[in-house]
């Protein structure tokens, strides 16, 4: 049987967000996953082939997986938000995720700027005793060149960190630094690629993903 696709229109802070809510293919549904997508500036999408590669590895493990574009990218209304304005719109999309799916624990997933996104929403749950934490975190290509911040500061949220070992946008002494000063639960998996973009190695971060711990 073929997996569910469902094309979505989301009620955000800025107008409707683009969305795209995709079922797994051959596993029970055991969690909801958000993915965000990279900087709206630069291309990114919630079609880029790493935030592809990353939603199919959650299906295979049994997520049901919402990618939305950010304001602004495609039919997404609204304009760039400089990152606060993102961080809204992902508040949304996993309000919807979480609403459709309420009995499912739920998990978070971002590339380069879309894990800077899920980093900082995580802290806040963390912080907030009234919500529900997610059950990881999976920041993917965390870009340490644009600077760190308390988007990273110990939530008591599992983080698995994956990153390329040829990343101009993280270098992997950074990335090294960064993740030795978190505490724990956390984990950092390096895979052989060409580029921040998992050039030559996308299979691979599609198999990483699938394999990850809940």
């Amino acid at each position: 049987m073929p997996r569910r696709i469902e094309s979505l229109e989301i009620g955000g802070p800025a107008g409707r967000l683009e969305a795209l809510l995709e079922e797994p293919e051959d596993a029970a549904i055991t969690e909801a996953a958000l993915v965000c997508h990279p900087h709206p500036l630069h291309g990114g999408t919630m079609h880029n082939k790493v935030v592809y590669r990353m939603a199919r590895g959650l299906r295979r493990s049994g997520s049901v997986v919402l990618r939305f574009n950010f304001r602004g990218v495609n039919r997404s209304e609204g304009t760039f938000g400089f990152g606060k304005g993102e961080l809204g719109d992902a508040r949304a999309a996993l309000a919807y995720l979480r609403g459709r799916y309420p009995e499912l624990p739920y998990c978070m997933a971002g590339f380069s700027f879309g894990s800077r996104i899920i980093l900082h929403i995580g802290k806040e749950i963390g912080e907030d005793p009234a919500q529900e934490r997610p059950a990881r975190l999976i920041p993917v290509g965390f870009p340490t060149v644009r600077g760190i911040d308390g988007e990273i500061a110990d939530c008591g949220i599992p983080r698995h960190f994956v990153h390329s070992t040829n990343d101009v946008y993280g270098p992997r002494d950074q990335i090294e630094a960064m993740f030795a000063a978190l505490n724990e639960p956390k984990s950092l998996r390096f895979i052989e690629a060409e580029d921040h973009f998992f050039a030559g190695a996308l299979p691979e971060l599609e198999d990483v993903i699938a394999a990850l711990p809940r």
